[in-house]
């Protein structure tokens, strides 16, 4: 009969972490979003992910950044966040 109880809360204790990883893996998803940044980057444009330190894309001009950042806010439903030069937000277009 020990045995028993022992191995019920042992099962227990299983479904219990199982429970709170699903939950933290759920509110970590909500966190992450598909919004596009045109920014300056060294003497060119780049195009980054909202919250990624690497960018996704390099061009040489800023409408072409835009084109790009644009084709990808759209598959995803996501906005497009352009910056001017100085780093301020110039405009944000949004494709949801």
């Amino acid at each position: 009969m020990t045995k028993n109880n022992t191995s019920r809360s042992w099962l227990t204790i299983l479904i219990e972490l199982v429970e709170v990883f699903f939950n933290s893996a759920r509110q970590g998803k909500r966190g992450r979003t598909w919004h596009q940044h045109v920014v300056p980057y060294k003497n060119d444009w780049a195009v980054r992910r909202e919250g990624n330190k690497r960018i996704t894309s390099k061009h040489r001009l800023q409408t072409t950044a835009i084109n790009k950042a644009k084709r990808i806010a759209r598959k995803y439903q996501a906005d497009v966040i352009i910056h001017r030069e100085d780093g301020t937000i110039r405009d944000r277009i949004n494709f949801d």
